[in-house]
């Protein structure tokens, strides 16, 4: 039997790492078991090649919080954030290009190209997200109401849904409209220009097994602008050393603070006894138990294959059978010998710096998500690529450069019988010629390929279905419905287990969230009983 500590986290992901610091910061003992030989999760700076590192899975940042920044004191770590001079870069079909960001006049000068009636209708938009975003960040820190708790679940439904019962009648119609409608549609309510509503459609795929078609993808697109780097809402940018040096940095803060962290410490079940969990089993056969367990893993993987079924309610076990997973996410990084010259723009410029948008149009969109429903995979995916040794020569020797090549629509799971790792090499030989098609010579460039199918993923990662958000970001599977209603504020349906990762409230990205709020979940439990036994 392994030693008793306070608090047991399932998984070394940086939400993990975000609830252990909270957790010890209020005298936990905690006790951090990781399944890989690196801690960090998703977020991880690895060596793929000799002499090129990279982000492994996770690549850019916006969405981490400056609550948690600031808490954990991460920029005196090394935490730095270069900031991309122009969000995205998408190359068009007819040899032009569209460049979004670096501010409002110059992005308009951009929409010019492709529409004059766009640039105009451009401060409005913007104006209309931010005030959406703005509501969702006020909620991101807080737990949504669990419904099942009587009067206390109607008064925070009230107190969190003020924020949007006070706005203006048309910021509640747009808010509706995020969530209830289609990305295409909330798109051509705006904007003529097909360019255009690429750019910004872009954000409802990512991560995003769907059409921009899709009911409720526009919901996605939002998810993606809330955050902030630096101070400067809505921006994204690239972590010095990777985005293992977030984790990294984690890692040392939790650790001067008393947290052990196990690695290569794989878990094989949580333990229930009387209807409560009390530690877990190890594969390695190492019981470690706690006054409380929680998980930093996704609920399919929690629910369906670390528990055993007669430890949970029937309806619950009904419900995560139903939870969707499968983000048709396929990861590249390669190493390069040189940077990419696109057609369309040539030689060396800020575009090289900011998020390369290989999807023209949303009916390419649309095409992409419906090939793979058909084959497994798209021959002419969506293609994000970032180039962080742009402004990172730590990441490859000299003159030679690293790319993450982030690819959607590739189907979890392969029709017909056919299996990921018979076609892995076949879809990232398309996703290089992708790239070819609009900077030639690209293929030649490639020294060296890491490969993640959406199966890669689950294997490395324990992200089942390859579902690099923990689950659908649909209606149906967000705020208080995040896995399923009634347990959407953090805490298991078992006494005892609570879940700290991205498939709860408010979902994927590197945000740091999740782990923020299972901690005051845990500790407002805590501060509950010592009330109810005197000891508080």
């Amino acid at each position: 039997m392994g030693r008793h500590v306070d608090a047991v986290i399932v998984g070394g992901g940086h939400n993990g790492l975000v609830c252990a610091f909270y957790l010890a910061r209020a005298g936990y003992k905690v006790r951090i078991l990781e399944r890989r030989a690196m801690v960090g999760g998703a977020a991880v700076t690895e060596e793929f090649h000799p002499g090129f590192r990279n982000s492994t899975a996770s690549y850019t940042v916006s969405l981490l919080q400056p609550k948690v920044i600031r808490d954990m004191k991460l920029a005196d770590h090394g935490y730095r954030v270069i900031e991309r001079p122009v969000s995205n870069f998408l190359p068009q079909p007819d040899g032009g290009y569209l460049k979004l960001g670096g501010g409002l006049a110059r992005t308009q000068v951009e929409f010019r190209k492709f529409s004059a009636k766009d640039a105009d209708a451009l401060p409005a938009y913007q104006e209309a997200l931010e005030v959406v975003a703005d509501v969702l960040r006020a909620l991101v820190l807080k737990a949504p109401p669990n419904v099942g708790d009587g009067l206390a679940t109607v008064v925070e439904t009230v107190r969190q849904g003020r924020r949007v019962a006070g706005l203006p009648i048309e910021r509640q119609r747009d808010v509706l409209d995020l969530f209830a409608k289609s990305a295409r549609t909330f798109l051509d309510s705006w904007f003529e220009s097909e360019a255009v509503k690429a750019a910004f459609g872009f954000d409802a795929v990512v991560g995003n097994y769907a059409s921009p078609d899709t009911p409720g993808s526009a919901y996605v697109l939002l998810h993606h602008v809330f955050g902030e780097v630096n101070g400067k809402k809505g921006a994204w940018g690239h972590c010095v050393g990777g985005m293992g040096a977030i984790t990294q940095a984690m890692a040392k803060v939790v650790t001067a603070m008393g947290v052990e962290i196990s690695l290569e410490a794989p878990v094989e079940q949580v333990l229930v006894e009387g209807g409560r969990a009390v530690g877990v089993r190890l594969e390695s056969g190492e019981e470690v138990t706690g006054r409380v367990v929680i998980a930093n893993v996704g609920p399919k993987l929690l629910y369906e294959r670390m528990m055993d079924a007669a430890d949970l309610p029937a309806d619950f076990r009904k419900r995560i059978r139903a939870f969707r997973t499968g983000s048709g996410t396929f990861r590249m990084n390669v190493a390069l010998s040189r940077l990419p010259d696109f057609a369309c723009l040539p030689g060396m410029g800020e575009h090289h710096q900011s998020g390369i948008i290989i999807a023209p149009t949303l009916d390419y969109m649309d095409r992409a998500f419906l090939d793979a429903k058909r084959d497994g995979w798209s021959k002419r995916p969506i293609v994000e690529m970032l180039i962080p040794s742009t402004v990172d020569d730590s990441l490859a020797p000299g003159g030679c450069h690293v790319a993450s090549l982030f690819c959607q629509q590739f189907a979890p799971e392969l029709p017909d019988g056919r299996h990921w790792d018979e076609e892995r090499e076949v879809a990232a030989d398309a996703i290089i010629a992708t790239v070819e098609e609009h900077a030639p010579g690209f293929a030649k460039s490639v020294i060296a390929r890491q490969i993640h199918s959406p199966l890669d993923l689950e294997r490395k990662f324990g992200l089942v279905g390859g579902d690099i958000m923990h689950g659908h970001m649909t209606l149906d599977q967000l705020w208080a419905a995040r896995p399923v209603l009634g347990h959407g504020a953090y805490r298991g349906p078992v006494k005892g287990l609570y879940m700290c990762g991205a498939g709860t409230h408010p979902g994927g990205g590197v945000t740091g969230a999740p782990g923020h709020n299972a901690a005051r979940a845990v500790l407002s439990d805590r501060a509950v009983t010592g009330r109810l036994f005197g000891r508080g």
